[in-house]
């Protein structure tokens, strides 16, 4: 049935965005024209509230095959607070500081849809606080979403380095052990993300990052034209090299709601477990070797605020 909704999508999908894409360029136009007649009109200056970056994503596995990819990515990053909604799919900046107890400017981080498709593994919530005259990044508010099951999770995590729980099932390549060492800078003119796979068994034996530089806003082109087909061209490197790990003779593992239903549980006690026993900031005093019983019960860990939620078919 999954194989099946898959390829309604995709033929659907490619009709739509092929229609759209014929429509573009006289959209450009028209948006140049208003945007131009804006300008002129307009006395005020200010910077615009979505700034682009332009880098590269690299995978690696190392386990159990050595496979590594890279391709070219575009990405926007939205200051919240002065759009005057959030992107369809997403939560708000109020959402955002509620969530992580700050009071400060929220950024997001995603790849918009283009052509009526949209394809995001993972979006970011920078979130900061206050302090003088100056901002600190404090949190940040993952969104990870899978192909093609179409589910997301979100949780927060601490920017400066964190170890969480694998919470959604990613890959039909990966099991759900381990957990994901994330980490993020506070983006300027250079932006980026890390993120390495620790397995109980296979040790650090999967790495993902993002490394992205800001363009100049003079140089800024037109948005639908700057990420038409982005979309489309992170679903292709997905699929494409899944089909070269089945190649490979990589096992298939079934998605866990199959064999584990219970597995969303069993992500929260492991990441429970990650913040008291000695990988969290907040329990560095924990002697090695306590009791996991011992250890939750002296600790109250940090809620991440795990949130599963069903990904909009086809995304978009």
């Amino acid at each position: 049935m999954e194989i099946l909704y898959l390829l309604c999508s995709i033929i659907s999908s490619s009709f739509t965005s092929l229609i759209l894409s014929l429509l573009l360029p006289f959209q450009a136009l028209l948006r140049r024209l208003g945007t131009s007649r804006a300008a002129s009109s307009s006395t005020n200056g200010g910077a615009e509230p979505i700034s682009l970056y332009e880098g590269t994503v690299w995978h690696q596995r190392r386990h159990p095959v050595i496979h590594s990819f890279k391709y070219q990515v575009r990405y926007a990053l939205i200051d919240l607070d002065r759009e005057s909604h959030a992107p369809p799919g997403h939560i708000s900046s109020d959402e955002a500081r509620q969530l992580t107890d700050t009071d400060g400017p929220i950024l997001l981080l995603t790849i918009p849809p283009s052509v009526g498709y949209e394809q995001n593994p993972l979006s970011v919530y920078y979130c900061y606080d206050v302090e003088g005259s100056s901002t600190r990044l404090k949190k940040c508010i993952a969104e990870v979403t899978n192909t093609p099951w179409g589910e997301r999770v979100s949780f927060i995590f601490n920017p400066h380095s964190d170890l969480v729980a694998k919470a959604l099932h990613v890959s039909p390549f990966m099991d759900m052990l381990g957990s994901w060492n994330i980490k993020a800078n506070d983006p300027g003119e250079n932006l980026s993300i890390s993120i390495s796979v620790h397995h109980p068994e296979h040790g650090n034996y999967f790495t993902a990052s993002l490394k992205a530089k800001k363009l100049c806003s003079s140089s800024e082109p037109d948005h639908a034209v700057f990420f038409w087909l982005m979309p489309h061209k992170v679903a292709v490197w997905i699929y494409w090299h899944a089909i070269k790990l089945w190649w490979k003779n990589v096992r298939f593992v079934q998605h866990p709601r199959y064999a584990t239903p219970t597995y969303k549980e069993e992500a929260l006690i492991r990441d429970k477990k990650l913040q008291c026993c000695g990988f969290s900031d907040d329990t560095r005093h924990l002697q090695e070797g306590g009791s996991d019983q011992v250890c939750l019960a002296e600790v109250s860990p940090r809620n991440r605020r795990f949130k599963w939620t069903d990904a909009e078919w086809p995304w978009s």
